[in-house]
């Protein structure tokens, strides 16, 4: 493991209620898109990887797939199983997972690009568990984020919250653009076929309250960077974040948030 797989499964730990309650909306919106660009359908064995609380694992036992689901953090793992009993659901961490080559016709992974500390030795790893002429789809958040996303990390910016030395970055030999072409570069050198990106834009609508309640229960790394200010950094962050919000807001206080995605498919 890498310093930043520690870091990740540190700020992870114990979250899958509280994920589930807050940004798992919000992730759950591509989807379709992506179980449609992995082909996944009746009797496709596919795995679901990092699988959160199983709302990609639902969706494509909806289809009628053969699914197995994996992910790091036990709780999630956990949660997961209960919500989609049918899925074969294991606790790994990529770039090691304990199934066989060739073992799927489809891959998924929703997300989870952006949380492990070697992206191209998890992509090689997702390539040799699927079988030859399957198919690959993952999510990524870009680099720039899209206005909505950014909103939190500009509440911590404006309050003069900095990344600190206990979350670190990927190191530069293992980073990558977060665009279509950063991306599509990294499936080929992990030795897919076929490669491509598109971008998802989509508005996600919230309440004030609702989407604070993220990052105010310790999710994500912003919420790792909130949970651990004084409570008169984090009552700092939380003004800044009521003024900022209020170009996203209605009337009734319901934010109107864009976000985009990396929506990437390739073959084996």
């Amino acid at each position: 493991m890498t310093r930043f797989d520690r870091s990740e499964r540190r700020i992870w730990a114990g979250t899958a209620h509280a994920y589930a309650a807050t940004f798992a909306r919000l992730c759950a919106h591509p989807v379709p898109a992506l179980l449609d660009a992995a082909a996944v359908g009746p009797r496709t064995r596919t795995l679901d990887a990092g699988t959160g609380p199983g709302t990609v694992a639902a969706a494509a036992h909806a289809r009628g797939a053969v699914v197995t689901a994996v992910d790091a953090e036990p709780s999630m793992a956990a949660l997961a199983r209960r919500s989609v009993p049918a899925a074969a659901v294991h606790i790994a961490a990529l770039p090691r997972l304990p199934y066989a080559d060739a073992a799927f016709d489809a891959v998924v992974a929703n997300f989870v690009l952006n949380h492990v500390g070697r992206p191209a030795a998890a992509l090689a790893e997702l390539r040799r568990v699927l079988r030859p002429g399957g198919a690959l789809a993952l999510t990524l958040w870009p680099s720039p984020p899209a206005s909505g996303q950014a909103l939190l990390g500009r509440a911590l910016h404006t309050a003069g919250v900095v990344r600190p030395p206990e979350l670190p970055s990927l190191t530069p030999e293992d980073d990558f653009p977060r665009t279509p072409a950063g991306i599509t570069a990294l499936l080929d050198t992990a030795g897919f076929r076929r490669s491509g990106c598109e971008r998802l834009d989509w508005e996600h609508r919230a309440g004030r309250e609702e989407w604070w309640s993220g990052p105010a229960s310790g999710v994500a790394s912003v919420g790792r960077l909130v949970r651990t200010r004084t409570p008169e950094v984090r009552a700092a962050i939380k003004q800044h974040f009521d003024a900022l919000s209020d170009e996203f807001a209605d009337a009734d206080g319901v934010l109107t948030l864009p976000h985009s995605a990396l929506l990437a498919t390739a073959h084996r």
